[in-house]
């Protein structure tokens, strides 16, 4: 039935201020930073403050079966967030308090709209920090991270951030809270709830607070080399036994030849040479940080590397952070995310770049790529067209990882771009499995329904 005002009014009694409705007001919160816009407004956002206020709205939304969609720092991009016609649309910014920092379990308890970079700011005065990073650290939440499991700039040696969630409080679709996971190191006296959601992408339910684990900080400087290759296949192999190396590569990032000009025009004062066909960029850390380097810029050279330079400090690291703004502020606007077996990076590269010929549009290469995670980032003009054609060249490429035995996204998730892929992807016995899940938790289908499963 339609929502009336009666409706509306049952809800602004119990969230007052937070519960908005001014259409002015609650457009940012209805989009994030992929292409895809609303369709249609939505009802009102919940600018929630605590767990009760989400706790409130869903159970509102459930009883009268309204969509919702989800939002913490708004950074994704995958459509994830955007907002349902006639939804309701739940902003956790406001939730970014750290709770807790308990140095002798290393652990934090955070709530979800803290910034990751804020967050490693604050644990950095205590002495630790959290190691997810990804590219876009000074504006996605940690919420986000753990609804995507964002992987990031660390995560060949520190893994994603599944490895570092230790417990969550989630609101479920009808109101209900739930607490899965532990403080403690280990605990099977459960099923193994916390990792359902995890990487869930605010389908199965909303969470409103994590324990995280922290660890100290390194008390040596890193080491940061780059690599100019005049090939990215060549740079894609070289990858292959940097990661095979020990210790391995804190971080292993490639930037093709595109991105690194833009961004030495972006910032001049990087001064990063720019290499033929692709940038490999790494670092790491410890005691002897400085000799292993030495060692990376030596494997790169045996694969092909034409100039290889290292330094103290990870300063060389920002024009990885660049790249993506840089290529999106000069048209390269419709990302995608594969992943694949690190043995078949070099061979997902030439893939890509034979595609890019075939369709005729331009397609820049980044890559976290110790971790054989793919970040094709298509040229795309005005109008929806023209997404549509660079959406469906990320299909083709889509198809082509699931061919190398990949996956459709690494880190950024599903929500609704790359929802059609997941058929190709996923066997008719495991989607039904997913979808037992969900009719489970939300039988009502409210929680950002259409996308992720």
């Amino acid at each position: 039935m339609p929502i009336t005002t009666d409706d509306l009014q049952e809800l602004r009694d119990k969230l007052g201020e937070r519960f908005v409705t001014d259409q002015r007001a609650i457009e940012p919160y209805g989009k994030d930073m992929s292409w895809m816009l609303p369709e249609g407004e939505p009802l009102g956002a919940v600018f929630a403050d605590r767990t009760e206020d989400v706790s409130i709205a869903l159970a509102w939304a459930n009883a009268h079966k309204v969509p919702v969609s989800v939002r913490t720092g708004g950074s994704g991009l995958a459509g994830g967030a955007v907002s349902y016609p006639g939804g309701l649309i739940i902003a956790l910014h406001n939730m970014n308090r750290i709770l807790e920092i308990d140095h002798e379990n290393g652990i934090a308890v955070v709530e979800p709209g803290i910034i990751n970079a804020q967050l490693n700011k604050e644990l950095a005065k205590e002495g630790f920090f959290f190691a997810p990073d990804p590219a876009s650290a000074s504006m996605c939440s940690v919420g986000g991270n753990i609804a995507t499991n964002a992987g990031g700039l660390r995560a060949v040696c520190h893994g994603v951030t599944i490895n570092w969630v230790r417990a969550l409080e989630v609101v479920l679709a009808d109101g209900r809270v739930i607490h899965v996971g532990s403080k403690t190191i280990k605990n099977v006296s459960s099923l193994n709830l916390k990792e359902l959601f995890i990487g869930s992408e605010g389908t199965l339910g909303v969470i409103t607070q994590a324990v995280i684990r922290i660890e100290p900080l390194n008390q040596y400087d890193n080491y940061t080399f780059f690599a100019c290759f005049d090939s990215a296949e060549d740079a894609g192999y070289a990858t292959v036994m940097l990661r095979a190396c020990e210790p391995r590569p804190v971080s292993l990032e490639l930037i093709d030849a595109l991105g690194v000009e833009l961004v030495n025009k972006r910032n001049p004062d990087l001064q990063i040479p720019q290499p033929g066909a692709a940038l490999l960029l790494g670092q790491a850390e410890g005691e002897n940080a400085k000799r292993v380097v030495e060692e990376y810029a030596q494997v790169c050279r045996e694969y092909g590397a034409t100039a290889v330079q290292f330094e103290e400090g990870t300063r060389l690291f920002q024009v990885r952070r660049d790249a993506y703004p840089a290529l999106s502020a000069n048209g390269m606007q419709v990302i995608g995310d594969v992943s694949v077996p690190i043995s078949r990076l070099a061979e997902a590269i030439h893939g890509i770049e034979e595609i890019s010929v075939k369709r005729g549009r331009k397609v820049s290469i980044l890559a976290h790529a110790g971790d054989g995670n793919i970040h094709p980032i298509v040229e795309c003009g005005e109008g929806t067209e023209e997404a549509a054609e660079a959406e469906s060249l990320l299909d083709e490429v889509c198809r082509m990882a699931i061919g190398m035995e990949g996956v459709v996204s690494g880190e950024h998730g599903i929500g609704h771009l790359k929802h059609a892929e997941i058929d190709h992807l996923l066997s008719p016995d495991t989607r039904s499995v997913q979808r037992a899940i969900k009719q489970a938790l939300d039988p009502n289908n409210i929680l950002t329904p259409g996308r992720k499963i």
